[in-house]
């Protein structure tokens, strides 16, 4: 079997945020959608009945599926956001 291989990616300085109180690594100029998905957070939300979870949809800004707060801002689309070191994600994933 022939299997690509793909070179990694070179990541910029290593930052660290905190989402729900919790420290998570993430890298300057990537988006706080890569460094969850990264961390292996994938609900960000639910629809508000508590039983429909909601993550990255569409990955560039259109749907807003991906909203959380940032710094005490509310309603900031995750794939749109850039990483900050000591940044403050709150996810309200129900």
């Amino acid at each position: 079997m022939n299997v690509m291989r793909i070179k990694s990616i070179p990541r910029d300085r290593a930052l660290t945020i905190y989402v729900n109180d919790r420290e998570i690594e993430a890298y300057e100029q990537e988006t706080l959608h890569a460094a969850l998905l990264a961390a292996g957070i994938l609900v960000l939300r639910d629809n508000g009945n508590g039983m429909s979870p909601r993550g990255v949809f569409c990955g560039m800004g259109t749907c807003y599926e991906c909203l959380v707060t940032v710094n005490g801002q509310p309603n900031l689309r995750a794939c749109q956001t850039l990483v900050e070191d000591k940044m403050e994600i709150v996810i309200d994933a129900g």
